[in-house]
């Protein structure tokens, strides 16, 4: 590195300790273009009082609005240095100030700071002048003293490195004079020290040198032919040295602009004048016009303010005389700005998915609002669409930040489409749109559910061990891990064992673990939790109820006194009987229910003439008519009492009756055991108070429906049709309605008679049989005692 390059490099060091602001927000730094990447432009860590070790976990960032990528920070020592080679003249192009502002972006919380990186100059271009020569033409009639424009130089360079000075080659006719007052900088011209003469040099070269103020200085050259013309006596003359005029950028092609004025006192051809633009000015053919003769300047191309917003046009007027003299005009032509650029959005997301369970004030993304143009029509404002959960916030100018302003439910809306609206202030006013998408992420919030809180689950007695019962399914609305349910069973005090059921924990299937039994086990219930896989799980509960359905797995059995088959039960009939005579009672219980406990008696095989009959429902063996001299004297008849189960099953007893002449010469029977007169016992009042009470609360129960349905019916309680009561051959009774009937069955014996309730058609198998004990007390069996008399039972069975 040269003596040069240390001496800026060291400079631009210091430099970027002194511009820096005492504002927090805002810093300055400096910086020379074309320096090496990895140069050191200042420390933003310090500057912005951030924390060495914090850096990362805040994600400090450097963004530039611009395209290229210059600067970049480090995140272990929170130096900013130069990523890439920077051309001042490339960045800032006819600007003499150079700025890259860029903007420092930390998160958690969110901070957004302005960094200013002047670039400087440094003299990298040399002066150049638009043409290799310049020619110019003057009478030799001209008088010492007559100045004489030069085309200026052009450096890209600013400041002291654009051009200083300007000198010209040693000659005996012409001095070079430089005018420093115009904002385009030096302008130089020749002026005549001594008078021409054209026969004795019609051709002056010279040559003019520019040079730049840099260190070491840079220069450039440019041939000058001045051409001596015979005698012009008057050049043409401008009303005014300079002119000034006003366009809008959108101006149509064509358009004048304004109209320049020369006049030349001279006759003739000498008088005559011809407009012209001066060589070498590069980019005003490509935009202006200019009538030769009437001295009109119009628009030939496109102007655009936010290219160039000024232009500067020197104008020549020349006569047509011999020796044509000219003179020269300068013309200012300002672009002025329309509204033709609409808000450009950038936007910065900051999270690719937005939890649910986000706070108020997270911020979503950041947005950055720009405008070429100038005045009100760069001024933009910033909306976002209504309905919509997330808040606009400006942080500095044209930064906004979305932020969350409510609470998110991912189950109501998953995906937001948040329009940002960006508004400029021309008149008339243009916007620009852009839609961010915002995804919200599943936060574990909601339990499984189950359809119902409680199940109803029926499996038949006897079934295998290892079925499928049920199978319950619970729903979560969250998503991922959080809607993934598996299933378990929670401990119940009523299930009949622990390994009673067993259920799939991903499927819900529920299995029986055993063969359940109805005559031990009718219901029990156990309940079913569905949790899910969330972070914290969450979890519900469902009751699952089994009802155990009765199978006809039991037999019938026969009461005491009688014994099943295999045995011979006696019974004594005197011969004096009458048709009607009560002979026995069979008794026979069922373990089962409904259907498969409903009993019915049969005589199966009655031997000699048809003497007999028995109850279907009550069991009483009765006499169907008088004895004959032509009956057998003893009659075995075998007994079969059956269920009305599918398939029915059956038990058999065998009772063989004798006919004796009386009572007291026959054999005394099991079965007609002699019973002497009791009292009226405690017993038997209790018995018959609770059976009254029962088919008092019976009756009136049957009354007050009936009423109650013939008053609701249309036709009031005269169109109510009447209870029929009839009678059946067996004794049993039959209670029908319009809309039911109902099957009651009697004994004839009083102290022990059953009565037995049904509707028809009987109800199922699992029906529940209710059974109204010799107390005043219910249950749910059909336990009869094994010994002892059954003073009374009444079966209800609805």
């Amino acid at each position: 590195m040269t003596s040069s390059g240390c001496f800026w490099s060291i400079s631009l060091i210091l430099l970027s300790f002194c511009v820096r602001t005492a504002t927090p927000r805002q810093i300055v730094y400096s910086v020379s273009e074309e320096m090496s990447p990895g140069t050191f432009v200042g420390n933003v860590a310090k500057d912005l009082n951030l924390k060495l070790d914090e850096l990362e976990s805040r994600a400090l960032r450097v963004v530039s609005p611009s395209s290229g990528k210059h600067f970049e920070v480090d995140m272990k020592t929170g130096a900013l240095f130069v990523r890439g080679e920077i051309d001042r003249e490339e960045l800032c192009p006819n600007s003499n100030v150079c700025t890259e502002s860029l903007e420092a972006i930390v998160s958690n919380p969110l901070n957004v700071y302005s960094i200013d990186v002047k670039i400087l100059d440094i003299n990298d271009n040399t002066p150049a002048f638009p043409g290799k020569s310049q020619s110019i033409r003057i009478s030799e009639q001209t008088f010492p003293g007559a100045k004489f424009p030069l085309l200026s130089a052009e450096d890209p360079d600013v400041g002291s490195n654009s051009v200083a000075s300007y000198k010209l080659s040693a000659n005996q006719y012409f001095s070079l004079e430089v005018n420093t007052e115009t904002d385009s900088g030096p302008s130089p011209e020749l002026v005549l020290q001594k008078a021409l003469d054209r026969e004795r040099q019609a051709e002056i070269h010279l040559t003019l040198t520019a040079i730049d103020g840099g260190k070491p200085a840079r220069s450039g050259t440019a041939s000058i032919i001045v051409s001596v013309l015979d005698a012009n006596d008057n050049a043409p003359a401008f009303a005014k040295p300079v002119y000034k005029a006003q366009v809008p950028e959108n101006v149509t092609i064509g358009t004048v602009v304004l109209k320049l004025n020369a006049t030349d006192p001279d006759e003739g051809v000498n008088g005559d004048v011809l407009y012209t633009f001066k060589q070498g000015q590069r980019g005003i053919s490509d935009k202006f016009s200019i009538n030769s003769s009437t001295g009109d300047i119009a628009i030939a191309g496109p102007l655009d303010y936010e290219e160039v917003n000024a232009y500067e046009i020197r104008v020549e007027a020349r006569d047509k005389g011999h020796s044509p003299l000219a003179s020269h005009c300068k013309v200012l032509v300002e672009v002025m700005d329309v509204n033709d650029n609409a808000p450009d959005i950038k936007l910065s997301s900051l999270l690719d998915n937005v939890s649910e369970g986000a706070r108020k004030g997270t911020v979503i993304a950041f947005i950055t609002v720009q405008d070429k143009d100038g005045g009100k029509n760069g001024k933009v404002r910033c909306s976002i669409s209504k309905n919509s959960p997330f808040l606009l916030e400006s942080t500095q100018g044209k930064y906004y930040s979305l932020v969350l302003g409510e609470e998110l439910d991912r189950e109501e809306n998953e995906l937001f489409n948040v329009s940002i609206i960006a508004t400029d202030e021309g008149s008339p006013p243009l916007s620009s749109t852009t839609v961010v998408a915002v995804r919200v992420s599943d936060v574990n919030d909601n339990p499984p559910r189950f359809p119902e809180p409680f199940i109803d689950v029926y499996v038949k007695e006897n079934s295998p061990a290892g079925g499928l019962i049920s199978q319950v399914s619970a729903r979560d609305i969250d998503v991922g891990e959080n809607a993934h349910v598996t299933y378990s069973l929670l401990d119940s005090s009523n299930m009949p064992s622990a390994s009673a059921v067993n259920i799939n924990s991903m499927t819900g299937e529920i299995y029986s673990m055993q063969s359940f039994n109805f005559e031990e086990v009718k219901h029990f219930q156990f309940k079913v939790q569905a949790t899910d896989s969330g972070a914290p799980p969450l979890s519900s509960n469902v009751t699952v109820n089994v009802f155990i359905l009765d199978e006809n797995d039991n037999s019938p059995v026969i009461l005491p006194p009688y014994s099943e088959a295999g045995s011979v039960n006696t019974e004594n009939v005197p011969y004096s009987a009458e048709g009607g005579y009560y002979v026995a009672k069979i008794r026979a219980v069922d373990s089962d229910s409904g259907y498969n406990a409903l009993l019915s008696y049969h005589i199966t095989e009655p031997k000699g003439t048809n003497l007999f009959r028995i109850g279907s429902s009550s069991g009483e063996i009765r006499t169907k008519r008088r004895m004959s001299d032509h009956d057998l004297k003893t009659h075995p008849l075998v007994v079969t009492v059956c269920d009305h189960g599918e398939p029915s099953l059956s038990a058999t007893v065998t009772v063989e009756v004798v006919v004796v002449e009386s009572l007291d010469s026959g054999q005394p029977s099991l079965r007609q055991v002699p019973m002497k007169e009791e009292g009226f016992s405690d017993l038997n009042l209790y018995l018959l108070i609770a059976i009254v009470s029962v088919s008092v609360i019976f009756l009136l129960s049957l009354v007050g429906l009936i009423a109650a349905k013939c008053c609701g019916s249309e036709g009031g309680l005269s169109r109510c049709s009447g209870p029929v009561v009839t009678t059946h051959p067996d004794g049993s009774w039959s209670y029908s309605k319009a809309t039911q009937q109902y099957d009651v069955c009697f004994s004839s014996d009083t102290l022990k008679s059953d009565v037995v309730v049904f509707p028809s058609p009987f109800p199922p198998a699992d029906a529940e049989l209710i059974s109204i004990n010799g107390g005043d007390t219910f249950s749910r069996t059909q336990t009869l005692p094994s010994s002892g008399k059954v003073r009374g039972s009444v079966i209800v069975v609805f």
